[in-house]
């Protein structure tokens, strides 16, 4: 399983400020640099999911995972309009949609955090749970409800496009995004592709995520079974010497004089 080193989730903590200063102006500027400071403690260490089998279920990857959608979301961005789809929002729009679609995974504003280890050992070796929802949260929301509740806790004010971005990033994925995304009244479809793009995006990084996982845990199984191979030639091999021992007292003289000198040659005079 990929895991990711100290040096590696600071840089990617330190990457994601400067996104946030670079980008971000004004008041909000600093309402959003307060919920980081306050965060930070629990967001850099914050897996993006529970089981090794989904997405960067590992210490540090929700930050590495929200470096990938907003990374990925521009690159879509160039791609849509490229082909002449209508772009009506600003990158700041969708660098802020991107960066706080999963914001709800860091937990509640009372200090739980959204997953906890699973100390269960056999959801672990059999499931692959790394992590398990934490049930001490103060109430059940949902990942996206989460979010927007932690934003405006801390007065972070969106645009329509970033809430949209925001909220149907996972696509048809939540049940409550359906009236959003498979309205037949034209009057009621989205007005900007924003949603689109952020979805897609996502969905991008999550699957690229665990194509590094299965390769990385391919690479390891394949490991692992030349070690047992190599393991089991040395017993066999060494199976084979004992056999050979055994034949050579498994003689039918019965002299010991003659069994000396089957093993060692006949004793010179």
């Amino acid at each position: 399983m990929k895991q990711l080193t100290e040096k590696q989730i600071t840089d990617n903590w330190n990457e994601l400020r400067t996104i946030i200063n670079n980008t971000f102006s004004g008041e909000r500027l600093e309402r959003l640099n307060k919920m980081y400071d306050d965060l930070e403690d629990r967001m850099v260490v914050a897996p993006a999911s529970a089981k090794k089998a989904f997405h960067n279920a590992m210490v540090g990857g929700y930050v590495e995972h929200i470096l990938h959608v907003i990374k990925m979301s521009l690159q879509l961005k160039k791609v849509w309009e490229s082909n002449e789809a209508m772009i009506n929002f600003t990158d700041e729009e969708l660098i802020f949609a991107a960066m706080h679609h999963d914001l709800g995974k860091i937990g509640d504003l009372e200090g739980n955090d959204y997953y906890i280890i699973q100390e269960n050992d056999w959801r672990v070796k059999n499931m692959g749970e790394i992590y398990t929802h934490n049930e001490d949260l103060s109430s059940y929301m949902n990942v996206t409800d989460r979010a927007m509740f932690i934003l405006q806790h801390y007065g972070i004010t969106m645009s329509e496009f970033e809430y949209l971005g925001l909220k149907l990033a996972d696509g048809l994925y939540e049940d409550a995004n359906e009236k959003y995304l498979k309205g037949y009244n034209p009057a009621w479809r989205l007005k900007s592709n924003i949603a689109y793009i952020v979805h897609q995006a996502d969905m991008m990084a999550t699957h690229t995520e665990y194509d590094v996982w299965h390769r990385d845990d391919k690479k390891e199984s394949e490991k692992v079974a030349m070690s047992v191979n190599k393991i089991k030639s040395a017993v066999d091999t060494q199976i084979d010497k004992n056999n050979e021992v055994k034949e050579k007292f498994n003689t039918k003289t019965t002299d010991a004089k003659d069994i000396f000198n089957e093993l060692f040659g006949e004793a010179k005079k």
